[in-house]
């Protein structure tokens, strides 16, 4: 066979050939696939940076310090200097920064050290786990109270995304917000938790509709029981420990319910924070994370209840397992003897 009947047959075809590279379609994959080659180049010269709030303890812990084991340069936020040494010995991709949600001047303290960093670090996602959490019948929460929690779960995280999505929008980030199954359904007696979480959900919907054109993502991440810390960190003044004897009373076998069903099930019982740990990480580097993700056996067994049972049928389960936690845990209970 002629050695040239390739070039030959090519010269032929050559305006077909030219043609076909021509079309629009080609063009796009051809284009596309320079787009990702230099994509690929520049983060492998790259290291991203990650802010997560909330580091001292439970699941910002474990999320900071399994990202900057992973490779991720981590901003980790504290209030407690005691907890920003700890977290400086965690790895040397982590660096601790003193962070109050609720504190104007923190959080832009936080935005310039950010943006000072170099390009080699582009800001590639923020964490908004920091949160506090409180616990009485909602006739017995002060509006103080009340408007503590949602500053610090709703307020606090919407101020930290503000000062630091034009960052995110040039880089092409992702903003992770550590809500709740209890966003989804609100348990008896932890009325304002679930109202600041029904709220951070409303706002992590809204922001992804808004920036669905700007290729950055809002994920929402539901963990059900997790062993952390915030069960134990109850610093209201307003929570199970001093509410009125008058609400004890009214109230009395649901509160115990909730002290033990949730408080101290959910610290022995509940999901390694590490494992809430992983699905961050997973929704901050998959290509195409989920609008939400909800972690947990418990939680997705509540919330699939919440969705095919009636209503009212749904409430009677759900305090009804309260209140007979309570009166079970009152009976056990050893009754005080008094001298005679």
């Amino acid at each position: 066979m002629d050695s040239n009947f390739g070039v030959i047959m090519l010269k032929k075809e050559s305006p077909h050939v030219i043609r076909g590279l021509l079309h629009p379609g080609v063009i796009y994959i051809l284009m596309s696939a320079q787009q990702l080659l230099e994509n690929s180049m520049t983060l492998s010269n790259n290291t991203p940076a990650v802010v997560v709030t909330g580091a001292s303890s439970g699941i910002g812990h474990a999320t900071a310090v399994r990202l900057a084991r992973n490779g991720h340069r981590v901003y980790a936020g504290f209030r407690h200097p005691e907890d920003g040494a700890s977290l400086a010995e965690e790895s040397s991709n982590l660096t601790p920064v003193h962070l109050d949600v609720t504190d104007p001047e923190s959080i832009e303290a936080l935005r310039e050290q950010v943006e000072a960093a170099p390009s080699t670090t582009p800001l590639r996602g923020l964490v908004n786990n920091a949160g506090t959490t409180t616990a009485a019948p909602v006739e017995y929460v002060s509006p103080d109270e009340l408007r503590r929690v949602l500053d610090v779960n709703v307020v606090g995280q919407v101020a930290v995304t503000r000062a630091l999505l034009p960052v995110l929008r040039r880089s092409h980030g992702r903003v992770i917000n550590i809500s709740s199954m209890g966003g989804r359904i609100a348990s008896p007696v932890m009325g304002p938790y679930a109202a600041s979480k029904f709220a951070l959900e409303a706002i992590t919907d809204a922001l992804r509709r808004e920036v669905a054109d700007q290729d950055v993502e809002v994920v929402a991440i539901e963990p059900g029981a997790v062993a952390t810390p915030i069960w134990n960190k109850i610093d209201s003044k307003v929570n199970l420990d001093s509410i009125p004897e008058e609400a004890r009373r009214v109230y009395g076998d649901l509160i115990t319910g909730v002290e033990e069903g949730i408080f101290k099930a959910s610290a022995t019982h509940g999901v390694p924070p590490e494992r809430i740990a992983d699905v961050i990480e997973q929704a901050l580097t998959r290509p195409h994370p989920r609008a939400r993700y909800l972690v947990g056996r418990s939680a997705r067994m509540r919330v699939m209840l919440s969705r095919v049972l009636p209503p009212k049928l749904f409430d009677l389960i759900l305090s009804g397992v309260m209140r007979r936690i309570g009166a079970r845990t009152r009976t056990a209970a050893p009754t005080p003897r008094h001298p005679s």
